[in-house]
């Protein structure tokens, strides 16, 4: 196989952070081991594609990498027998991007146990616009729903409403037949959060400043990507029996909680891990996506960009300057 090209995020020996990333030409025996090469024809950026590229030490653990978590394409050549060349694949989490080399390249080495076929109906373009963000918010969904939430125990909140996550959340949520109450701090985006199914929308500053840590019951559950205040906060308001989601932490890692939530109303706080969920799992939430998320709504929340403007958008999701969900096209290379 030619050389082909890929963004390469190096560094120094002695230094403390990463070097910005080069759009280079690279060779195959430069990714990381797999027995499954897939030529990428879509990806996405996410929050965490975001932190690689600013170099954050959290996500990037191995040098030089070719960040991405997010593949979709198709196999070229499978050493297993779970696919065959020309099969539809999609994979995310793994540590792909962090820690194995990732999706921004034209090809992508894996492992054949990460990977779920594309399932029909769904186009590689959804897939990206649905990403790691929009399969974690289904992963979200579906905790709530094996903990008993219904549409008929009352509202459900969503925190970064307009983002990633929380766009393809309010999306199924409403289409599932939940009340949703988005809470974001883009007020300007209140008619994009309501055409998508909202029924409220919140200021970010009423869950993301220290609160009490018992306050009225005003939500029978929640997904939440911020952690800390905000996190705290919700479970401060979610209705007796109800719970919350917590899959992100993009307002921080700490939860400045108390313990009156949980043995006071029985609420429960629900973990939800995207990176190592079995593939069971997977190809449930991703059959769930065909068919439980409306696909013009997912089109209205998505916009497309070149594998060349990664980088700038990738800086713009870490200042909140992302609405819902980028399509990463490869056509150019």
């Amino acid at each position: 196989m030619d050389a082909f090209k890929a963004y390469v995020i190096t560094k120094d020996e002695d230094a403390k952070k990463p070097n910005p990333a080069e759009w280079r030409d690279i060779t195959l025996d430069e990714l990381s081991p797999g027995d499954t090469v897939v030529r990428v024809t879509h990806s996405t950026v996410n929050y965490k594609d975001g932190l690689a590229f600013a170099g954050n030490p959290g996500v990037l653990r191995k040098f030089p990498m070719v960040p991405g978590i997010d593949v979709i394409g198709e196999v070229v050549s499978c050493e297993s027998d779970r696919f065959q060349p020309g099969d539809q694949i999609i994979m995310n989490g793994f540590g792909v991007g962090e820690v194995h080399t990732g999706a921004y390249a034209k090809y992508a080495r894996l492992k054949s146990e990460w990977l779920i076929k594309r399932p029909d109906g769904l186009s590689p373009e959804h897939a990206a616009a649905i990403g790691t963000a929009g399969y974690t918010a289904m992963l979200c969904v579906m905790a709530l729903e094996r903990y008993g939430l219904t549409p008929e125990k009352g509202p459900v909140a969503v925190s970064g409403a307009a983002g990633g996550v929380g766009s393809v959340a309010v999306s199924i949520l409403a289409k599932l037949g939940y009340e949703v109450i988005a809470s974001t701090g883009r007020q300007s985006e209140a008619d994009f959060l309501k055409n998508l199914g909202a029924s409220e929308v919140i200021d970010r500053a009423e869950l993301s400043e220290p609160g009490r840590p018992f306050g009225k019951e005003s939500w029978a559950g929640a997904i939440d990507v911020a952690g800390s205040h905000t996190l705290a906060n919700l479970l401060a308001r979610t209705k007796y029996g109800g719970a919350v989601a917590s899959c992100g932490l993009a307002q921080g890692m700490d939860l400045p909680a108390t313990v009156m939530p949980f043995i006071l109303r029985g609420v429960a706080l629900l973990g939800v891990d995207s990176v190592m969920a079995p593939l069971e799992r997977r190809e449930e939430a991703y059959q769930r996506l065909a068919e439980d998320l409306e696909m013009s709504k997912l089109d209205a929340l998505s916009s497309t960009i070149k594998i060349s403007e990664v980088p700038e958008k990738a800086a713009d999701i870490l200042k909140g300057k992302v609405r819902g969900r980028l399509i990463v096209d490869y056509s150019e290379l």
